[in-house]
């Protein structure tokens, strides 16, 4: 479980493909990463499964990769990373799973004022569950929807301090990004799409 706040961006430094998984080895300023503990990388629930100070690496295998970018990852690329929710921890953000439901392309970028308004599409599945000042993660950040532009779009207000310590900053049209939509939105539909309730 994660809250969406991103605690660190890392930077990938090496790409292992091998048939049915892709290993990311990624750059980061944690020393204490431990074999095992599950980290989010750009939204996605990943188990790592090697270490040393300053780096760890975590694997992508087939469903992971149909459903998230992660596949296409190259050495070099950025990514927001968040370690797992401690009993106790403040939860700044919302309730995140780490489990992306797929991805959404960004259809415009606009600065506006102290902030900028980005548009995404969104996955098919999960445009329902989307509701202005509702909760959704975009490459794992924890985001307010602020408006409903247009149909399976969500728009999203950047704040400064999310642009300079996300990968959100460099956003253009184009990008594509892992969704993952609000978790009790999903078990509301499910509710209500469900005949025996």
């Amino acid at each position: 479980m994660f809250t969406g706040l991103v605690t660190a961006v890392g930077s990938i430094t090496e790409v292992r493909r091998t048939a049915g998984r892709v290993a990311l080895t990624i750059a980061v300023p944690w020393d204490d990463v431990a074999i095992g503990e599950s980290v989010a990388v750009a939204g996605t629930c990943l188990t790592v499964v090697a270490r040393e100070p300053g780096w760890f690496r975590v694997e992508a295998i087939v469903t992971t990769r149909e459903r998230t970018r992660l596949g296409d990852c190259a050495r070099g690329d950025r990514v927001n990373l968040e370690r797992a929710l401690r009993v106790g921890d403040r939860l700044g953000g919302h309730f995140v799973q780490g489990h992306v439901d797929g991805l959404g392309e960004v259809v415009a970028v606009s600065p506006r004022d102290d902030t900028v308004l980005v548009d995404v599409r969104v996955p098919d599945d999960v445009a329902p569950i989307c509701i202005p000042h509702g909760s959704i993660t975009l490459d794992g950040v924890s985001l307010t929807i602020n408006a409903m532009p247009a149909e399976g779009t969500v728009q999203v207000a950047l704040i400064p301090h999310t642009r300079d310590h996300t990968t959100l900053g460099t956003l253009a049209p184009g990008n594509r990004l892992n969704v993952e939509g609000d978790m009790l939105g999903k078990y509301v539909r499910r509710l209500m799409d469900d005949d025996d309730v």
